[in-house]
Formats: structure tokens, C-alpha cells, sequence
């Protein structure tokens, strides 16, 4: 359950066995005890996954829960190192092994706090808010993700309604003790914070979090939803509302004018160890940020020559920054409705979905749907939201139809074959039905193996017979510009002594986006040190996979079923990855010819 792995190396995985040995049923008790602590610990996940008896709790922010899970890691370290990894089976290694390098990352996260009250398990960090993220935006998506299907689901959801006053004072405290320690994101980066959370401070029926209230499902009698509205109002009018009042006041008055005159996380308390550490935990890799940087440089001068071909193809007279202003402001490229630009986003996803089979030897079964964003969500980017665990709820492609004047559509075909098929709506749906793997593996998010593998399936739009137009074509490479400038800017704000300005400025010209998307790009990069390096490096490490195995098994290369090697073994960290793609290779490279 815990959201982002460090990398790690398996060699044991890699080792030849006699007999492989039957699956171990001590530990696979260990991984299921664990999945359900973590609901247990963090029933909102429970919520998004889509596990029933969660959704009226919220997790425990006191210093005694945070010191409480942090002695959990500790202990259940100690637990897995019990086991003998030589007399597992490959599976069992390779979930011992995610799991224990996991708590250890944890734990090596910990010791950078020392005695403070922050931990490295889901919510437990120093930074609870930011340009990217915060108490509102969770809670909203989590709002979405809850299920209504009767009075009892909306009881459950006013219980926890109930609770979010005393989330928001823990949510305080943690702030305030990172001010007392420095553990501070930059001011320059928080300065449209305070205003994010107007929406929830003003009338009981004006927040986002009002809106299950709105629609009822079949099964709500009139009663009951009389009752159930009236409840609703009463705990957000009277409890939520006046408190995230309060704490947009604290916001504005004392946490944004004390954040951090450095932009750098190697400037926090923990000095460039904070910084390092994030770099290994977002890439799964032991890449420094030097090397990502030189990696970002390189890759941004070899796209920027591929878009400068693609101008030259449409014959337009002028200059980089000419193209760019055109296909961002002129009329053919914008939808006049927002019915529209969502009739647009379903085509090519049925486009995509009849050109799956050519790519993937086996696709998963659960559905995804393409629906617009709420309007309250206003200017943000068109993303995906997850189907629930036992396929209950299916996964949903949600496209911004609020701000049609700022949504070109030559960015539209990259972005849904990333954040929908074969992007991560595929990934995320077959992770989820491979029965054979632990809870806790189906539902692991990488980033570097799930932003890397969305940015990889971008470029599988070539061969599903999209790109055709040079304006698409144009468009995808922009997106792939945008995540090697990560690559550049990240590492360049954190340990390169690089300027806010300057980031904006280097992003705005070699991406092509406006500056107004760049300063925001920038701010997240600024507050989520290390989290924008994944796309990419994760990325390259599944082309460079590709291309060894297609050099290794020539005529028995089989693309469809390279991805399903990737695929199915869940979400893994780079290292182990790599390890597993080889291991594939020697297989097919083993088996009678007429088998891939």
C-alpha cells in the first residue's frame, strides 16, 4: 500500500534453483497481516482501493500514531529478515525482498528526522501542504473515490466528515513543529496556497465536498435523503468548513511567511542526504543527480532537433517560439464545447483500445470510462483515477472540459493513451488482477515504473496508428520535452543552486508551454523534491530493456509479449525490473523456437 519504493537489487532472485520451492505460507500470512495494517493505519487508502468498513475513519495524525508506525518498521524489518531468501520461491523473494527494502527506506527516512514528529509511511511526512497537494485536494479525491450506494455509505461519510476538524488540528501541529525545525517548503514556491482552500472555508453547499449530497442513488429513499442532506450540511457547515477557516488562516498567517528562503531540498535540516535520499527513492535507481542531469541535457537536446524536423514538415515560416505560439492560440487547434473535446478523448480511446492487441499478449478486464473533470477542479490537468482492488469500481480517464481557451488539441492523443490505454489504466488494472501476487504487490505504486511506463506507452501511439498529423505528432514530443526538462530543472533547483526564474524560464523555452504552466510546473518541482525525475528515467529504462531483449532474441523477440513481462509481476522498482526482463530473456532464449 505504501505509495513510492526505493530501488533495490535481487540477486537472489536471479539464482538457479533445482526445485523451485512451494510458496511459503508463514510469510505470505506476514504480507497479508501487513496489507491490512496499512488499512488499518490509513483507512483512506482503503477508501481509494475500494475496500468496504474503512470509509467513515481517518488516520491517525498524532505524534504518539506517527512514533507508533515508525516502531513498526523497526519490528517488522526484524520479522522478514527471518526468512531465508535462498529457500523462497522466486515470487516469495521478490515480495520479501520489495517489502523489507521498502521498511528500510522507511526507516532510513526516519533516522533523517532524528526525534522530530514526521515519518515516512503514507502521510506521515513534514510537508502537508503545498502548491501540488494539501488536506483540500485529498480529501476531495477522496470524496470521488468513496462509493454511494446506499444511506449506509453516506452515513459512513458524514461520520467522517465529523472528523476532519480534529485532522486539520493534527495537520496544524506536525506544520508547526516543522517551522520550530526548519523542516519548511520554500515561501517563493506557496504563495497560491493560502487560496486554494477558499472554496472550503465559505458556505456548507459551495464546497466539493458537498457534492456526493447532490446526487442520490436510486436506492436512498426521499426520507432518507432529506435526512442525509441535512446531516450533511449540518457537519460541514458547522464543523468542516469553520475549520479549514481556521486553518487557511494559520496558512496565510504564519506557516506560508515562514517557509524557507532556499529553494534547495539539500538546504533542509538534513542537509544534501535529504536530497540524495530523494533521488534514490523516486528512481528506483542508484543514479545520482548529477548523472539524471547530464541524462535530463542530453535528452532534452535530442528532442528539441526531433520537434525542430517536425516544424520544418508543416512548412511553417518562423521561428520555435513562432510554432508554439501558434498551435497554442490558434482556433482550429481548440473545441468550442467542452461536449465536444470529450466526444474527441472517446474516440481515441476506442481507437486505443482496438489496437491493444497487437501490443500486449494479455490485457486486463476491467473497464476504464472517459468523463469529465468537476468544474471545481478547475484549471487542472486531465488525469486518471483508479479502479477499485476487487474491480468493483472501474477506472475512469477524467478530462478537463473547464478551460477550453488553455487545452490545445494536438496534446490530446499523448495524453490519453498515458493516462488512460496502454498507459495507466492499463498498468494499474492488470496489477490488480494478478491473483497469484500478495494484496500489497497488486495495489504498489512506483513512481519510475508507473510514470515511466505511461511516458513509454506515449510512444507506443506510433505504432497504434496515431501521430499521423504532424501537430500530434508535435504534441507528444512537447510532452516528452516536458519530462526530460524535469530531468534538468529538478536536479538543477535541488543541488545546482538553480533559480525559481531561471527554471520557468528554461522550461517555458524548451518545452513550449506557457509561462503561466511553467511557474507552476516549477512550484511542484520546487515542493516534491526528486518526484519529477521518474517519468523519464523511467522511461528510458523500459526502452533500454526493450532493446536488449530485442538484440538478445532476434527473430524470437515478441513485443506483445516483452510488455507482459514488464506487466506481470506488478509494479517493481528499475533494479528489479531489469533483473526480471533478464531473467525473461534467458527463458525465451531457453525455449524450442516455435515458443516466445
Amino acid at each position: 500500500m505504501r505509495t513510492i519504493f526505493a530501488g533495490l537489487l535481487l540477486g537472489a532472485a536471479t539464482c538457479a534453483l533445482a526445485v523451485e520451492p512451494a510458496p511459503d505460507a508463514d510469510l505470505a500470512a506476514l504480507f497479508e497481516r501487513e496489507f491490512q495494517y496499512d488499512l488499518q493505519e490509513h483507512p483512506e487508502e482503503a477508501t481509494v482501493l475500494g475496500v468496504d468498513g474503512y470509509d467513515d475513519k481517518v488516520t491517525d495524525l498524532s505524534f504518539a500514531a506517527i512514533a507508533r508506525r515508525k516502531a513498526h518498521v523497526k519490528a517488522t524489518i526484524v520479522e522478514l529478515e527471518r526468512f531465508d531468501a535462498s529457500k523462497l520461491s522466486t515470487q516469495d523473494r521478490i515480495s520479501r525482498d520489495m517489502m523489507l527494502y521498502d521498511l528500510r527506506m522507511d526507516d532510513a527516512e526516519n533516522a533523517l528526522y532524528g526525534d522530530l514528529p514526521f515519518g515516512a509511511t503514507s502521510g506521515d511526512g513534514w510537508m502537508k501542504v503545498s502548491s501540488m497537494h494539501g488536506p483540500h485536494s485529498f480529501l476531495t479525491q477522496l470524496s470521488q473515490a468513496t462509493r454511494f450506494r446506499d444511506a449506509r455509505d453516506y452515513e459512513n461519510y458524514i461520520r467522517r466528515l465529523s472528523q476532519v476538524p480534529s485532522r486539520l488540528d493534527q495537520t496544524t501541529e506536525i506544520l508547526k513543529a516543522g517551522v520550530r525545525s526548519g523542516w519548511v517548503p520554500p515561501r517563493e514556491a506557496m504563495t497560491r496556497v493560502v487560496a486554494m482552500y477558499k472554496v472550503f472555508s465559505g458556505a456548507a453547499m459551495e464546497t466539493p465536498l458537498w457534492k456526493p449530497f447532490e446526487r442520490f442513488p436510486a436506492e436512498v429513499s426521499e426520507a432518507d435523503r432529506a435526512r442525509l442532506s441535512a446531516a450533511g450540511r449540518k457537519v460541514l457547515g458547522e464543523q468542516v468548513n469553520p475549520a479549514f477557516a481556521k486553518f487557511q488562516k494559520y496558512l496565510a498567517e504564519e506557516y506560508v511567511p515562514k517557509g524557507a528562503k532556499s529553494l534547495a531540498a539539500s538546504d533542509l535540516p538534513a542537509g544534501p542526504a535529504y536530497y540524495e535520499y530523494r533521488v534514490r527513492r523516486m528512481t528506483t535507481t542508484n543514479l545520482t543527480a548529477a548523472e539524471i542531469h547530464e541524462i535530463g541535457l542530453k535528452e532534452v537536446a535530442r528532442i528539441r532537433a526531433e520537434m525542430d524536423r517536425v516544424i520544418a514538415s508543416t512548412k511553417f515560416k518562423g521561428t520555435f517560439a513562432d510554432f508554439v505560439k501558434f498551435i497554442n492560440t490558434d482556433p482550429q487547434f481548440f473545441f468550442k464545447t467542452g461536449a465536444d473535446r470529450l466526444r474527441a478523448y472517446r474516440d481515441i480511446a476506442k481507437r486505443a483500445d482496438a489496437e491493444l492487441p497487437k501490443l500486449f499478449a494479455e490485457l486486463p478486464r476491467t473497464p476504464y470510462g472517459v468523463r469529465a473533470m468537476q468544474p471545481y477542479e478547475g484549471d487542472n490537468a486531465d488525469h486518471y483515477s483508479q479502479p477499485a482492488l476487487d474491480g468493483s469500481r472501474a477506472g475512469f480517464f477524467e478530462a478537463n472540459t473547464n478551460n477550453l481557451k488553455a487545452r490545445p488539441s494536438h496534446e490530446m492523443e499523448a495524453t490519453l493513451l498515458h493516462e488512460a490505454v496502454p498507459g495507466h489504466h492499463l498498468q494499474t488494472a492488470r496489477a490488480m488482477e494478478l491473483a497469484n501476487l500478495p494484496k500489497f504487490r497488486r495495489s504498489t505504486w512506483f513512481v519510475a515504473y508507473g510514470e515511466g511506463w505511461a511516458l513509454y506507452a506515449e510512444s507506443l501511439g506510433f505504432d497504434m496508428g496515431f501521430y499521423t498529423d504532424p501537430y500530434s505528432h508535435f504534441g507528444r514530443l512537447s510532452a516528452e520535452m516536458l519530462r526530460a526538462c524535469r530531468l534538468v530543472i529538478d536536479t538543477g533547483l535541488h543541488s545546482k543552486g538553480w533559480k525559481r526564474d531561471q527554471s520557468i524560464k528554461y522550461l517555458a523555452e524548451n518545452a513550449g508551454v506557457h509561462p503561466d504552466f511553467a511557474t507552476a510546473e516549477v512550484d511542484r518541482y520546487i515542493s516534491w523534491a526528486g518526484q519529477a525525475l521518474g517519468y523519464k528515467v523511467g522511461e528510458l529504462k523500459i526502452r533500454q530493456l526493450r532493446d536488449k531483449a530485442r538484440a538478445a532474441l532476434g527473430d524470437r523477440f515478441d513485443i506483445r509479449r516483452f510488455h507482459n513481462a514488464v506487466l506481470d509481476d506488478g509494479a517493481l522498482p528499475l533494479t528489479v525490473l531489469e533483473s526480471r526482463i533478464d531473467d525473461w530473456i534467458a527463458a525465451v532464449g531457453k525455449a524450442p523456437a516455435a515458443v516466445k
